[in-house]
This record gives C-alpha cells, structure tokens and sequence, in this order.
C-alpha cells in the first residue's frame, strides 16, 4: 500500500523532526558506559560551558518546557505569591493549571500589547504589598520571543530589569524559542539571560529530540533546586543525551559548513526567521493577507478567510488560533523550505481567484 504524503505543516516548530546533526550527536554519545543522573563527563561538560559563557549559577537539564517553567516558579515562590504575565502567556494559557497545583502560586493576567507586558502595566498591578489578605505579586514573567511572534528589545528588557530590582522582584523568561530572539536582535543567548534571575532555554523547539535547560543566576535559587528537579520527577537518568544534544546546538558549527564561526543554533534560528519573515511577505504582497503582528520571530499571525481553511488544510496543517475570527498562526522551522511557502501561497491564489 502506498504511504500517504504526509501534510506540509505550518502548525508548530513541535512538528519538525530532529536535526540530522543532532541526531548524529546521540548516537556519538551512546557510548557502552556512562555515570548517570548528571554525573557523566558530558553533562558536566554543559554545566561548566554555561557556568563559563553565560554566567549562571547553575543549569539543569528536565524533560520538557512546562516542568521547566513550573520548577523555575518553585524555585523562587511560595504559595501566597503570585506572578504578573501577559493574558496571552504560555504559562497562563497553555500550562493546564501546572504552576497553581504545583507551586500554588497565583498567575495575574495583564492584557497584552503585541503580546507584550510594559513596566507601565506591572507597575499599575502592584497594589496591596505587605497586605496580609491579599497574595503577594513576587516575579514579572515575560516570553522571548512572545506567544504573538514579537520580541522585547534589549531596551525592553533593560527597562523591566530596572524594575524589578527596584521593586525587588524576580525576573523570569520563558524561552522554549530563545535563539530566535537571539537572531532577531543579533545577539547571543548569554546577552538576553543576562536580565533574568530564572530562564528557561528550549531545545525541543529548535531542532532537539526533546529537553530543555532551567538557567538560574541566583545562589539562593539553585540552592535546593536539584531536591524539586527530583520530587517533580524531571531528572533524567541517562542525562548525557540531553547534555550532548544541547552542547551540538550551542556550541558545534553546522557540518556543510565547518569553517564557519557560527554555531548550529544560530542556523537553525536564522533559517526559522528567514522562513517567517518570507511567509509573511508573501501572503502580503501576493495574498493581500498582512501579519498581525511583525514577524519578529518564526511566527505568522493572519486572518484567513474561513470558507479557505477547510481546502488549505487539505495540504497545509496549521492552526487557527482564534475560532471567532478566524486568525492563524503559522510557524517555520528548521525543515521549512522556500519552496513550501512558496506551495502555500500558491494555493491562495488559487482559492483567490
């Protein structure tokens, strides 16, 4: 029987496969023997590189993004804070209730601007502090890139750093796409991290298999943080996988070109933006469909007209992010080709005319 082509999708950079040459980096580091539970030479290895380049604390390797951003909030709050995010947030849309049950902490909702919190917005929620009725705002968590595609500025960031250490809040980035913020603002991973007190840094999203890295700059933080790792059932016992798979995409340059300086991060992430920002322009200048946001990121936000989905996603896979007006995200990855946007818009026109 013939295999069925399988669906060209625009619905997540979750949808990619991995990357070939991160797929070599595990079977490189399947070696016959290696300590487990973070004791092996490469995961050591990845500690010091990140102690090293970045400044942290400390690091630590967990399964996947929501118990990386819950164990972040463990790490700093007790169950009578809350956290300040935007209404569009990861952690307060997408997390299935994950940091209230875990932490017990209060997520505070702020109506978003292109996705984005604004100092003006955090400083107008800190009301009531040292009120012993009412929960007790502790940290401003912020995406970067956002749930909209947008990324904060380095001035953006700058100016709710500011605030935080006069309010004496914590400072936490969600960053399960962070190397296309790094991209888009053409800086390194170390240079965004550099504002929070906790950061999450993804690696399913940009080409691993799957794992991400909990970045603490704090002392006080990492203090028990191993003992919440473990309760929360997020430490890997054949940790080398991950480490090696991270050590590849931050610090290996990409194999077709192993003279360049570049490490694979920043080619996976430039070709995600490259791909975007493409898509965007052609469904605007072919389709007339202009993004809703600018396409700061891997991300497309757009209007389509409902009678189209149904036959676009007969080839196409992507999602419509809100069923009232019909607007849909679509994202690129590594395996985006031109040529599949360019199949994409393609067919628009085709359902245009």
């Amino acid at each position: 029987m013939a295999k069925k082509p399988s669906l060209i999708s625009f619905g997540s950079d979750n949808h990619s496969g991995v990357h070939p040459q991160i797929l070599q980096s595990l079977l490189d580091v399947s070696e016959k023997y290696a300590p487990s539970y973070d004791t092996d030479p490469t995961s050591l290895e990845l500690k010091k590189w990140i102690q090293k380049n970045w400044k942290a604390v400390d690091s630590h390797l967990v399964f996947n993004g929501t118990a990386a951003n819950v164990l972040c909030l463990s790490a700093a709050l007790e169950s009578f804070h809350s956290v300040v995010c935007t209404d569009v947030a990861h952690l307060y849309e997408s997390e299935c209730g994950a940091p209230e049950k875990f932490v017990g902490c209060k997520l505070i909702p702020i109506p978003h601007k292109d996705g984005k919190l604004s100092v003006a917005d955090v400083k107008a929620a800190l009301i009531r502090r040292g009120d012993q009725h009412h929960n007790q705002i502790k940290m401003v968590s912020i995406t970067q890139p956002t749930e909209l595609g947008t990324v904060y500025s380095l001035q953006e960031l700058t100016e709710l750093r500011a605030l935080c250490d006069q309010e004496k809040l914590y400072l936490h980035i969600d960053g399960a796409r962070l190397g296309n913020a790094c991209a888009a603002l053409d800086c390194d991973f170390s240079k965004i991290l550099s504002f929070a007190d906790v950061a999450t840094v993804g690696g399913t999203k940009n080409g691993l298999l799957f794992g991400e890295l909990v970045i603490l700059n704090r002392p006080e933080l990492n203090e028990n943080f191993r003992f919440r790792r473990k309760q929360a059932m997020q430490l890997p016992s054949k940790t080398r996988f991950l480490a090696h798979a991270f050590l590849t995409y931050l610090t290996a340059p990409l194999l077709a070109t192993p003279l360049a300086e570049a490490p694979l991060w920043k080619d996976i992430a430039q070709k995600q933006l490259a791909m975007a920002q493409y898509l965007g322009k052609k469904l605007q200048e072919q389709c007339g469909i202009a993004p809703l946001y600018p396409v700061q990121s891997n991300a497309v936000f757009c209007l389509i007209p409902q009678e189209w989905i149904k036959k676009l996603r007969e080839e196409f896979f992507f999602y419509v992010w809100d069923e009232k007006t019909f607007e849909c995200r679509l994202m690129t990855s590594f395996c985006t080709t031109q040529e599949e946007v360019d199949a994409f818009i393609a067919k628009i026109e085709t359902l245009k005319s």
